[in-house]
């Protein structure tokens, strides 16, 4: 099981970030466990610059905007 981490405030974008992520899972039928990430000293852990930031399974693969659906469903291949 993925581990995915939404790294960010909750602002607008990061919910819709949480959103996407957890519908592309969905509908790829893949089981992931999804975390809201809001703690900034854990959020400056990862060196994230901008939010909406996304870590799977610890290492960090998007920031600073919302990813699209098929960009997810790739994390969720790997």
């Amino acid at each position: 099981m993925k581990r995915i981490e939404v790294l960010g405030a909750g602002c607008r974008k990061c919910e819709t970030t949480f959103n996407v992520i957890r519908e592309a899972a969905r509908q790829a039928a893949v089981e992931v466990q999804l975390e809201k990430v809001t703690d900034l000293a854990r959020i400056v852990g990862y060196g994230i610059l901008q939010t909406p930031g996304v870590a799977t399974d610890g290492k960090v693969v998007h920031t600073g905007g919302i990813p699209g659906p098929e960009t997810v469903r790739a994390w969720l291949a790997k």
